[in-house]
């Protein structure tokens, strides 16, 4: 499978909690963390989604908020994945920025470069990721 999205992570449906509407998913990654989704009633039907599923979540890039210093903050966005830069790759008026999270996958943001000053974005540097639930996107293999 070939997407434009630059964050693709592969795991199994570890809970699915279905509403009226939608339905909440959690995921959980090769390295143990979860990623939270919510999508309608009929796409988790449609693809199948029990826990134990293997499942495919696709976010891109520029949904992917970052933030430095959250210890004392709490969000309404359902996925803060904390991690260490990796990578910032710096271009004209944004920045790419590359988190390794401790099970080691990666998570891609693109920021401001305003922004990679301002929370101090250096390789080897805390940050989290922030991503709203209906800002993932599922899938299932084949």
């Amino acid at each position: 499978m070939k997407v434009s999205a630059r964050n693709v992570f592969k795991g199994k449906v570890r809970e699915l909690r279905p509403g009226a509407v939608n339905s909440e998913v959690i995921l959980e990654l090769a390295g143990g963390e979860t990623l939270v989704a919510v999508v309608t009633v009929e796409s988790a039907n449609n693809l199948k989604l029990a826990p134990g599923a293997d499942a495919i979540a696709l976010v891109k890039a520029p949904w992917v908020m970052l933030m430095t210093d959250a210890s004392d903050i709490r969000l309404s966005a359902r996925n803060c994945l904390a991690g260490k830069v990796l990578s910032v790759t710096d271009g004209a008026v944004n920045a790419e920025v590359v988190l390794e999270l401790p099970g080691g996958a990666k998570v891609y943001s693109i920021v401001t470069r305003d922004a990679v000053q301002e929370l101090g974005l250096v390789p080897g540097a805390s940050a989290t990721a922030v991503i709203k639930a209906s800002h993932v996107i599922l899938g299932v293999p084949a």
